[in-house]
């Protein structure tokens, strides 16, 4: 079976809870749960097989920190943008705020990858580059957090139909993502296994089902909760090698969410 089925069928029904959350307990907590290590961890099997060494497997996990940190930016720009397109039709301004959004990612990974390349001629090690990446994403998600816009639960349901296109979407962005990984390299491999395919769905759903206010309310939330990931992708680069792909997985998974997730729960709870 291709590698990239397993992470589209995934990512698919993942784009649909994400929404569903959002929409039921607001952008603060909807966007938190929104940002679980979630597509990660089928995409972390998908490279383990594609990887020919554990070298080339673990600069794929330690590239994904700079990933998140572009869909950080990704996110950020749905906040920032809208309120500085032009009052046209609101389908006209989604599909500006989204190729904006998308070309500030595209920017932002391909500097990463390029830094990353290069980065042990500064005498850093890309473990290293990963845990300062990870530190780096959670204080931007915090602050966002401080500075985050009134986040509404939403005030209508999607259709059926908008529900299924959300995860065809995502289906389709993530299954293209990690079929490019298997041809790219691990560098690659490790960004394109964090394209933005959940937030764009998201942040494309709700604005087209409720308008701007309650996906630009879960920026913040999300970008703080995506540290989730980093710290999944890190922890995944040691342990799957010395323990397995499932037990590691697994145990990577737990340990995020604990470190990670459940202390930002009860921080936005807090501040709420």
């Amino acid at each position: 079976m291709p590698t990239w089925i397993l992470p589209a069928i995934f990512a698919g029904l993942v784009a649909i809870g994400v929404t569903f959350a959002i929409e039921k307990f607001g952008g603060r907590k909807g966007g938190l749960i929104g940002s679980l290590p979630t597509t990660i961890v089928p995409a972390t099997a998908g490279i383990f097989a594609a990887s020919d060494t554990i070298i080339n497997f673990q600069d794929a996990m330690f590239i994904t920190p700079a990933g998140m940190l572009s869909n950080a930016i990704f996110l950020l720009l749905w906040r920032i943008a809208p309120p500085r397109l032009p009052p046209i039709h609101t389908h006209l301004r989604l599909a500006l705020c989204l190729l904006i959004a998308l070309a500030g990612w595209s920017a932002m990974a391909t500097f990463a990858i390029q830094v990353t390349r290069e980065i042990h001629t500064f005498g850093i090690t890309r473990n290293e580059w990963a845990i300062a990446l990870t530190v780096v994403m959670a204080g931007l998600g915090i602050v966002a957090c401080k500075k985050n816009p009134p986040a509404p639960t939403a005030s209508s349901n999607p259709g059926t139909v908008a529900i299924m296109s959300r995860g065809v979407m995502a289906a389709a962005a993530i299954g293209s993502a990690v079929w490019m990984a298997d041809q790219g390299g691990p560098l690659i491999a490790g960004v394109a296994a964090v394209f933005p395919a959940i937030f764009m769905t998201t942040m494309c759903g709700l604005w087209l089902a409720h308008g701007e206010a309650v996906g630009a309310g879960a920026v913040g939330p999300m970008m703080l909760g995506g540290t989730s990931v980093s710290a999944y992708a890190w922890l995944a680069a040691w342990w799957v090698p010395a323990l397995g792909l499932a037990p590691a997985s697994l145990l990577a998974w737990v340990t995020a969410v604990v470190l990670i997730t459940v202390p930002a729960w009860l921080w936005l709870t807090k501040q709420q």
